[in-house]
């Protein structure tokens, strides 16, 4: 059928549509958007917080990424192994005079597919709905975004990680002495990251914590700031106690074999299976015994474990996801390594990017291994950019801003661009310990954290934070 997107005229397949709020609803497990232009760029949303999501050359295939166990915890593997530009519940193709041809899908389980002359959406079960739209990008992402499920309480908080500094190696003496460093700066929360359980789905304090976790949580409260803690509620590795224990927990293909879930610390990954009752309802006493030990603030990790092997399991994660927002209450929840779209109206705060790190670029894995998920500040940035429209439908975390120089490769102008990015997102965080930073950090550690600054945005790549034009085009 032909369709006038305002200016534009366009040749589409669907099962039906009506008129929507800045653009047209569609209808079909499969539909078919066919440009009068040979399109510039596609954008290419990644399934979960660490997958890429950025403009694209539809003309040029994209390289595989290496090595293959990495894939399941890099994206939708689907999307990783087809051989062309798929991206995960919306799309976009950009046209010659710089306006955008969008699809996104209203339900779960969608994917879109990207060539020049075609925008494809497809569901990976069952039809559901669309929203295509055309016009300048920022308008059209908006409006997509304002038919998307939203959760936004407040601002976000003022968040001490511990992970982006002392990463695994951890424990109750340390984060006590950090702790009474920490208290003397505008925080809002102390949260422990990885490092403090005993296993992947042991979920108890090891021997670093001879007190447990209640004890350190009411420590943190004493300082007058919220308790956070970190946990992969659905990812468990061969060794732990959970898979030995309860080898029917875990998520299996048709063979009966272990999915894998992707390759870390050292080993291979397993996924918990989020469609046995049992399963949701474990990692539901998992949050509210957080809560119990007196932890209000919870980083969810890995959660793309529970949506495996891709978009066919994005309901299932989103049931499993709505029980343990339910045993959460009005807790803050972050989700991480989640899927985007599957989390939204549940989530609090979401991370959009992957891992920072103190360097740039990890050019070994990045472009040898043409893996654009990895840690580093590029990586980290560029996803973050291309998520932005989503910040009126939940707390976008950029992750963390580094202002030590000390154990860091990053220079003061790679550094200043993730602070600027925290400041238009609001959500600040860091990880470095007081007692690593010179005067002059600490000076600008506690302005980042106290001072509201004035940001606009004045383009796709370019800011003004106070006084101060940021643009990210060059490096990016």
């Amino acid at each position: 059928m032909r369709l006038s997107l305002g200016e534009l005229e366009v040749f589409l397949t669907a099962e039906g549509l009506e008129e929507a709020p800045g653009g047209v609803r569609l209808w079909g497990r499969e539909v078919r958007v066919f440009p009068p232009f040979p399109a510039k760029g596609f954008f290419r949303h990644g399934w979960q917080s660490w997958s890429l999501a950025a403009w694209v050359d539809p003309a040029q295939a994209p390289t595989p990424l290496l090595p293959e166990a990495r894939r399941p915890q890099a994206d939708d593997p689907f999307l990783l192994e087809a051989g062309a530009w798929w991206g995960s519940g919306v799309g976009a193709l950009r046209g010659p005079d710089g306006r955008a041809l969008l699809l996104g899908a209203l339900d779960l389980g969608a994917r879109v597919l990207g060539r020049e002359d075609l925008l494809l959406g497809r569901y990976a079960e069952k039809g559901g709905a669309w929203f295509l739209a055309y016009g300048p990008e920022e308008e059209v992402f908006a409006a997509y975004a304002r038919l998307l499920p939203k959760r936004l309480s407040g601002r976000p908080p003022r968040v001490w990680c511990s992970w982006y500094s002392f990463y695994t190696r951890i424990s109750e003496d340390l984060l006590l002495r950090v702790l009474d460093e920490v208290a003397a700066f505008s925080f809002e929360v102390f949260q422990i990251d990885d490092g403090w359980q005993r296993a992947l789905g042991d979920w108890e304090p090891n021997e670093r914590f001879p007190r447990g976790m209640a004890f350190l949580a009411e420590r943190i409260r004493e300082r007058g700031l919220r308790a956070g803690l970190w946990f992969a509620p659905f990812l468990v590795t061969a060794d732990s106690p959970l898979f030995q224990k309860r080898p029917d927990w875990v998520l299996r293909d048709e063979e009966g074999r272990p999915v894998r879930a992707g390759f870390n610390w050292g080993r291979p990954l397993y996924a918990l299976d989020a469609g046995n009752e049992e399963v949701v309802e474990w990692a539901a006493d998992l949050v509210r015994k957080a809560l119990a030990w007196g932890y209000d603030y919870l980083k969810l990790d890995f959660l793309y474990a529970a949506a495996l092997p891709g978009a066919e399991g994005e309901a299932r994660y989103r049931k499993a996801m709505a029980r343990l927002r339910e045993a959460a209450g009005e807790a803050y929840l972050l989700f991480c390594g989640a899927p985007v779209l599957a989390s939204l109206g549940l989530a609090d705060g979401l991370r959009v990017g992957p891992d920072v790190a103190p360097y740039w670029d990890n050019e070994e894995r990045s472009f040898w291994l043409a893996d654009p998920t990895g840690p580093g500040l590029r990586n980290a940035l560029r996803s973050t950019l291309h998520r932005l429209w989503l910040m009126e439908n939940v707390h976008v975390d950029p992750d963390v801003v580094y202002f030590r120089t000390r154990f860091n490769l990053l220079s003061p102008e790679e550094m200043r661009l993730q602070e600027a990015l925290a400041h238009f997102t609001g959500f600040k965080a860091t990880s470095d310990p007081p007692s690593w930073l010179l005067p002059e950090e600490k000076g600008r550690l506690e302005a980042f954290l106290a001072r509201e600054v004035p940001v606009r945005r004045l383009g796709p790549y370019r800011f003004r934070v106070g006084e101060e034009e940021v643009d990210y085009a060059p490096l990016l």
